[in-house]
């Protein structure tokens, strides 16, 4: 923290020292002001309330099946036994590929992420870099994250430039 801290202090000082220009955006605000984005995470939040109905259903159906063998096991053969749990095995393995295939690193979950709001999300970079160009600015900081930006003077504040740049009121 205390290194974060005196990183952004010198940049400060280095950026008064050398002319160079600054601003700061909030990327949170500036998206969620865009109608398009707020509707393409409704969709994503949707599909990903249906994908996980319907995972937490196979594995309501898992569970089922192995209670059921649990109480018949002790009636059943070795071999009938080494079959159901084989079954059984199985039948986990495709509700987690599943899970997998819609939630997992590369899933339909963050291809349809992508698909939908990464339009967006690049055209508020280029009116950000657009912005950056035209004003000379060295630096363009976002506040969305917060972390390590301790104070933000408000004259210095962007985000509604880069909404109307982007042809959207305040």
């Amino acid at each position: 923290m205390k290194k974060s801290i005196l990183i952004l202090g010198l940049i400060f000082v280095f950026s008064y020292s050398f002319g160079q220009k600054f601003a700061f955006v909030d990327s949170e605000y500036i998206l969620s002001k865009i109608p398009t984005y707020k509707g393409a995470q409704d969709k994503v939040n949707q599909l990903s309330k249906e994908w996980q109905k319907e995972i937490e259903a196979e594995y309501a159906e898992y569970d089922k099946l192995f209670k059921e063998f649990q109480t018949e096991k002790v009636l059943l053969t070795d071999d009938m036994k080494k079959v159901r749990e084989q079954e059984l095995s199985k039948r986990e393995a495709e509700v987690k590929e599943l899970q997998r295939k819609y939630f997992g690193q590369d899933g339909m979950l963050f291809r349809k992420r992508q698909e939908l709001m990464k339009p967006i999300q690049d055209e508020v970079y280029n009116a950000i870099k657009t912005l950056a160009e035209t004003g000379n600015y060295s630096i363009i900081f976002d506040t969305a994250g917060g972390t390590n930006i301790l104070y933000t003077d408000p004259k210095h504040d962007k985000s509604d430039e880069i909404l109307e740049k982007l042809g959207y009121k305040k």
